[in-house]
């Protein structure tokens, strides 16, 4: 057996893993298979698929960022520390309202659409 240092997991020769601390097998690596494998991209477009708003929360935050960038050297005579307090804010404030507007669309969507569909059925 080989230790791997100090982590509490032990290699066999016969290539299972085990677990000293807790003491129970584990099957080899190679042979584990996540649920569900994915990219960074597949879980930014499941997540927009769910929250269809949060892209526009990414994508505020990314232009008043660069934004923030661009108007770092003309900030004139305003202090580094306030004129990031200032992009702060508004990064915040865009994200904050891009989960207004997507809990808006959820009620709209949930507590008028709905109902009109079930009177459209009866």
């Amino acid at each position: 057996m080989s230790l791997e240092c100090g982590s509490g997991w032990e290699t066999r020769t016969d290539g299972r893993l085990v677990d000293t601390l807790r003491g129970r097998m584990v099957m080899d690596e190679s042979q584990w298979v996540p649920e569900r494998e994915g990219t960074v991209s597949t879980k930014l477009l499941q997540k927009a698929g769910a929250a269809p708003f949060m892209p526009v929360g990414i994508a505020g935050f990314a232009m008043v960022a660069a934004y923030g960038l661009y108007r770092l050297k003309a900030r004139g005579k305003m202090k580094m520390s306030v004129h990031l307090i200032h992009m702060r804010v508004a990064a915040q404030a865009c994200v904050v309202g891009a989960i207004t507007l997507g809990a808006t669309y959820t009620m709209y969507k949930d507590h008028l659409l709905k109902p009109a569909a079930d009177r459209a059925q009866k």
